[in-house]
């Protein structure tokens, strides 16, 4: 994550305007970037804290330090070196991911042993993400949402948390992968009905 500028000239005067920027990258892709967080015009010492607070979460360096937050009408301690002052009524909630029909979805799969099933039918295919859990995939949102494999992929993917619970990223749910895979268990058909 890190720290975005967003400038804007408005009568005459120019204006800078602060958003929390989470990089993903996807395996042998571009990095994508996603606004966490608006924190509108913050003063160079709220700018420095935030910074601060983005390098303590650095999943990377897996290091946790607790950090102090104070309403944003009263002043920081000046002996507060951790500290925010936040707009409470300014937080949003962005982006959240539908959890437990998706986790239930998974313990479903891995008590009818599809994963050890699949794996011996898929293991010689190869590709970029084991085929395995494409299907897993194809099959939770069947049992939850059922819906068109575009539509997964276009909408159904980003508000699950499906990429945490495959362990992947969004390269498991790539428009042309979810329709490969129901060809490549096509052969298949027969095994599955006795």
């Amino acid at each position: 994550m890190f720290l975005r500028c967003h400038s804007r000239k408005k009568n005459g005067k120019l204006h800078r305007y602060w958003s929390v920027v989470e990089s993903r990258r996807c395996r042998g892709c571009r990095p994508v970037q996603r606004q966490v967080l608006y924190l509108g015009k913050i003063n160079d010492s709220q700018e420095a804290a935030w910074r601060k607070t983005i390098e303590v979460f650095d999943e990377r360096k897996k290091q946790v330090e607790q950090l102090s937050l104070f309403p944003c009408d009263r002043p920081i301690p000046p002996d507060e070196v951790n500290a925010l002052s936040i707009v409470l009524t300014e937080l949003r909630l962005r982006r959240p991911r539908s959890f437990g029909d998706c986790w239930l979805g998974c313990v479903l799969w891995d008590q009818l042993g599809l994963s050890e099933f699949w794996d011996a039918k898929l293991a010689s295919q190869r590709g970029k993400v084991p085929w395995r859990k494409v299907l897993q995939l194809l099959v939770i949102n069947r049992l939850c949402d059922p819906g068109s494999e575009f539509a997964l992929h276009r909408r159904w993917f980003l508000r699950r948390a499906m990429d945490e619970l495959l362990a992947t990223d969004f390269a498991v749910a790539e428009k042309d992968r979810l329709y490969r895979c129901l060809h490549r268990i096509l052969p298949f058909k027969e095994c599955v009905n006795k």
